[in-house]
């Protein structure tokens, strides 16, 4: 048993014992530790080793990471809230609209948990409290977009070297629930489209709007973007900019002018004589009529999109293939995303065909 003195001893033991300049022991774990001082300020860095040789090399790369922290006079006082303005400056030429309102959006959010407190304050204590509020309050898809803006505004810190290491990057993406995806049939289709039409003599723009999208397999903003230059009787084929926007994936495409689609728009030249310059279709959104006509005519509730994933079955239904309908609708991938998303359509239709294979050997007689 220990004495009184040998007790005290060992609880005046230091807990880290210096084995060179500015590397650490730490005495229980015989773990490595960095140990700098800046400004003042001790800053310390476990390397999580117990080799020497290996936490030396890990001390260099620290030491260089202490040294380049800035030296701009109020370093401490830098705001998260002033470094967000900062990082959206930077980044801000580079983005669509869309993207930047997004991006917005996240930081006014970040800014309610994060926005007064210094920058150099933030750790990962911190970003665990954020997740604590923040992660069982909103969707995934909200959560992931603000998690992303996080991390990348504290990696614009450590860029300009007021952190040493970025706090948030542990931060796990949440998990997306899959949509269920729900497409109309070719009868609640036409039902819609009278719905839509019955409503109100205002309302007609919304059912042209619904019709483009499902004959044409755009998304919202491509459809509303399309001006009367981007069609092309004499080749049969249409071009999708996406406007000042642009399309998701940035890129304008050349898509066939589907029999369809060109009865809709020949019908809306003769009803309209537009100009060249002038947009096909005059309204941004059919959401209201469509809600109306959904409930007036007890249909599921059928959304811009679904009408996007109506031309993609109805094209299944032909047998066309998926690389061909990626190609229509935008994505770069070779028909990956089409197969994932529709490949069981083709299973269904397939066996909805196979029950019409009912010739036997006495049928032929």
């Amino acid at each position: 048993m220990k004495s009184d003195s040998e007790s005290k001893a060992t609880r005046d033991e230091p807990e880290f014992q210096k084995v060179a300049e500015c590397l650490y022991r730490h005495t229980g774990s015989s773990i490595y530790y960095g140990l700098v001082k800046r400004g003042g300020k001790q800053i310390r860095k476990s390397f999580k080793t117990t080799d020497r040789k290996i936490a030396e090399r890990h001390l260099a790369t620290f030491r260089e990471q202490v040294a380049r922290l800035s030296r701009v006079e109020g370093i401490g006082k830098i705001s998260f809230k002033q470094l967000a303005e900062r990082w959206l400056e930077t980044i801000r030429y580079a983005l669509k609209p869309s993207s930047l309102r997004r991006r917005e959006t996240s930081v006014v959010q970040l800014n309610r948990h994060f926005g007064s407190l210094p920058v150099r304050n933030i750790t990962a204590q911190t970003c665990d409290e954020w997740i604590a509020k923040r992660a069982g309050t909103r969707s995934a898809s909200t959560f992931n977009n603000e998690r992303e803006t996080l991390r990348a505004i504290l990696d614009y810190a450590q860029r300009e070297g007021l952190i040493l290491n970025n706090p948030a990057q542990a931060i796990k993406r949440r998990r997306l629930q899959k949509k269920e995806i729900v497409i109309p049939t070719r009868d609640q289709f036409s039902q819609l489209i009278k719905g839509i039409r019955d409503l109100d003599v205002r309302a007609r723009d919304a059912a042209d709007l619904i019709e483009l999208l499902a004959y044409s397999g755009v998304r919202l903003g491509e459809a509303t973007a399309m001006l009367w230059q981007h069609i092309d009787f004499v080749r049969g084929s249409f071009t999708v900019t996406g406007g000042e926007e642009g399309t998701k994936n940035h890129e304008a495409r050349s898509v066939p002018l589907f029999p369809a689609l060109k009865q809709l728009l020949e019908r809306l030249i003769q009803e309209r004589n537009p100009q060249p310059e002038d947009r096909i279709i005059r309204i941004d959104t059919a959401k209201k009529a469509m809600a109306s006509a959904c409930k007036d005519q007890s249909l599921p509730h059928f959304t811009h999109h679904a009408m996007r994933h109506y031309f993609a079955s109805n094209a299944i239904e032909q047998g066309i293939d998926f690389k061909t309908i990626a190609g229509w609708l935008g994505h770069k991938d070779g028909g990956i995303l089409v197969a994932q998303t529709y490949g069981h359509l083709r299973d269904i239709h397939s066996f909805e065909m196979a029950k019409r294979m009912t010739f036997t050997a006495s049928s032929n007689e």
